[in-house]
Order: structure tokens, then C-alpha cells, then sequence
């Protein structure tokens, strides 16, 4: 996944700006998010001070829809940007706490 060590939120009305835009040139739901969300992200993402991506166009050519979903977790505030461990399982630690 490519480096990118700071996430600056856009405002409200940036975000809507850019559903917008998308929206006239994605009649498809899945085209118009994957283009939203790419812009999102090519304006959100910065590496050692300098955009990560040079343009939504990068962020659809080098990212994989998943990696852009978790960069969109991460800047949403629902996901740690530490590694989660693939091997945790929540009902195992349920029981183990009821104990």
C-alpha cells in the first residue's frame, strides 16, 4: 500500500463538491464512488509533507478498492491506522473475559 503518514480531512462542503462533480460523469453508483472516493483520497493523502497522489487518476491506478476503503476507514475515524491482528477472534476474547 503506498506511504502516506497523514490523512487532512476535507470539509463538508469540499466533500460535497466532489459527489457532485462525480455525479456528472458516473451515471453508475459504483463508477460514481470509486471516482468520489478517489478524489477524496488524492486530496486527503500526504507523504512527508507532499500529496501522496498526484490526482484521483494515480489513486485509481496504484490502490486496490480495498486499500482505498481502509485509507477511507482510517480517515472516517472508524479504523486504527496501527495493523489489526488478522488472527484476533472477538468471540474467543468474549469468553475468555467472562471468565
Amino acid at each position: 500500500m503506498k506511504d502516506v503518514d497523514e490523512l487532512r480531512p476535507l470539509t463538508a462542503a469540499r466533500l460535497l463538491a466532489i459527489w457532485r462533480e462525480s455525479g456528472r460523469e458516473a451515471e453508475d453508483p459504483l463508477e460514481r464512488s470509486l471516482l468520489a472516493n478517489a478524489r477524496v483520497l488524492a486530496e486527503c493523502c500526504w507523504s512527508q509533507g507532499e500529496p501522496a497522489f498526484q490526482n484521483s487518476g494515480a489513486v485509481l491506478e496504484e490502490l486496490t478498492a480495498r486499500e482505498m476503503e481502509s485509507f477511507l476507514e482510517m480517515l472516517g475515524g472508524q479504523r486504527e491506522t496501527e495493523t489489526v491482528n488478522p488472527a484476533f477472534d472477538p468471540e474467543r476474547f468474549q469468553k475468555l473475559r467472562e471468565v
